[in-house]
């Protein structure tokens, strides 16, 4: 029910008991040990989840043979704290020390096995090395296929897995394939409210929303909303989970004061429940700033990112990723104000921290770059801003399938340089490229085809050919009346720029 407070309370009394009865070197004491530590682990202090981790680990490894299945058990358990804290290699250490040992001890295709796999290969899914993500999660679902009746629903989890690297990558058709297959057997072999049929909803409600197909995204994280509402008391974290989710729909469409009816819904959840240090209140406070920030205020934005940066600085190591998504935040929004020199220092704060954290091919680094080469686009200084544009491109071209919406991203960057710099004809090169992917990575309605569109249109009415520039203008406007609620401000902006090459034409 998420009351970590109350379940800390009855395990520190088990605890005691267990103290005071037992010798120091019982394994009762390891497993008390143990339930403390997932208590902490769950309320996102991993400090001291690791603590009393290390406690239990102490007594089993003087208490079982060295390849004892409980002790890989427990190598898991400290593994997922790394993975949290997002020290990939400390929990791969971890989740390999496991790994060892349950291919020692048991049959290849014994079930324990296939979580050990799964666990190692969602490390590599947030490392973004995809394809050494799917090739475990592809032997877990191997093992499970082979171990498990065809509808059980722990090859549904191998399924949703592997759909998550999928949607990772952003192909997201085979993600929307492996979610089905999923949620197939969960709807099967499952009651109709059972947590993980909502998840399975939740997921495929996550790709429609990358797919800009807000309607159908709605559908999913609806369905879930009403299982998590039936099956929870009213203030359970995952609940709130679900609200975010719904929050970020509207938020994408524009409809900033639904959006944030929704982050305030989780937001209230979060702080009645949840320790006022924990991960998932930063997240809710990063959302609701994110929606300040759209709505152009900033002073609003920058209250709520700083909330969530100061829990971030307080629970999270140095290097963390989530600290760096932080100073990113705060940095677009010291952009967006024209304080481009605040704005550089939080972006390299960020980007400091995502070389010290991430592989060097990481997408998230590549995103660091680009956001530092915006700042100089806006400053105009053009040579620097495309060095830091191309930076992130190469990055992405290795990193990402060639198809993949950030690539696009990347082109339409260097692209708005070259636009900004008055070389329409390069403009158009890069824009050109952002619109072949596009069109082929997103549904035909998608705002960011409407993006390139506009761009493109804008390029060639810098080259002074308005017929051409009309075209596309008119093509981008179709898709953002269709897309986007009728208030929204890119729909004016497009009519304003159509309104200006028509007087020119």
């Amino acid at each position: 029910m998420g009351d970590y407070s109350k379940a800390l309370e009855f395990y520190e009394k088990a605890l005691k008991i267990d103290e005071k009865a037992l010798p120091p070197n019982h394994p009762s004491l390891a497993t008390s040990y143990d339930n403390i530590g997932g208590v902490y682990s769950d309320m996102g202090d991993y400090s001291k989840a690791l603590e009393f981790y290390e406690k239990a680990h102490q007594i089993r490894e003087n208490a079982l043979p060295p390849n004892h299945p409980n002790l890989a058990s427990f190598y898991d358990n400290i593994g997922q704290v790394y993975k949290n804290m997002g020290d990939y290699s400390k929990a791969l250490e971890f989740y390999e020390k496991a790994q060892e040992i349950f291919e020692k001890v048991l049959p290849p295709t014994h079930p324990d096995l296939a979580i050990s796999y799964s666990n190692i290969g969602g490390v590599y899914k947030n490392m973004a090395d995809y394809s050494k993500a799917l090739k475990f999660h592809e032997k877990a679902r191997t093992i499970r296929e082979k171990a498990l009746s065809p509808n059980h629903p722990s090859l549904a989890t191998s399924y949703s897995n592997i759909g998550g690297v999928h949607n990772g990558m952003g192909d997201y058709s085979k993600a929307l394939e492996f979610y089905e297959k999923a949620r197939k057997i969960d709807e099967k072999a499952l009651p109709p409210n059972h947590l993980d049929l909502a998840t399975s909803y939740d997921n495929i409600g996550g790709v429609y929303s990358h797919m800009a197909d807000y309607s159908k995204a709605l559908e999913f994280y609806e369905k879930t909303q009403k299982i998590l509402e039936n099956a929870l008391p009213p203030n359970h974290p995952n609940l709130a989970s679900s609200y975010d989710n719904i929050g970020q729909v509207y938020k994408n469409t524009g409809d900033y004061s639904k959006a944030l009816e929704f982050y305030e819904k989780a937001q209230k959840i979060f702080e009645k429940v949840l320790p006022p240090t924990h991960p998932d209140l930063a997240i809710s406070y990063s959302n609701i700033g994110q929606v300040y920030k759209n709505m152009g205020d900033y002073s609003k934005a920058l209250e709520f990112y700083e909330k969530a940066h100061k829990i971030r600085e307080n629970t999270l190591p140095p290097n963390h990723p989530n600290l760096a998504s932080s100073y990113n935040n705060i940095g677009q929004v010291y952009n967006n104000m024209g304080d481009y020199s605040k704005a550089l220092q939080f972006h390299e704060k960020s980007l400091k921290i995502k070389e010290k954290a991430l592989p060097p091919n990481h997408p998230s680094l590549a995103t660091s770059y680009s956001n530092i080469g915006q700042v100089y686009n806006r400053m105009g200084d053009y040579s620097k801003a495309l060095e830091l544009h191309e930076k992130s491109l190469k990055i992405k071209e290795k990193a990402l399938p060639p198809n993949h919406p950030d690539l696009a991203t990347s082109y339409n960057n260097i692209g708005r340089v070259y636009n900004d710099m008055g070389d329409y004809s390069k403009a158009l090169e890069f824009y050109e490229k952002d619109l072949e992917i596009t069109k082929k990575a997103l549904p035909p309605n998608h705002p960011d085809l409407a993006t390139s569109y506009n761009n493109i249109g804008m390029a060639y009415s810098g080259k002074g050919d308005y017929s051409k520039a009309l075209s596309f203008l008119e093509k981008a406007l179709g898709i953002r009346q269709k897309s986007l609620p009728p208030s929204h401000p890119k729909i004016q902006h497009t009519k304003d720029n159509i309104d200006y090459v028509k007087k020119e034409m």
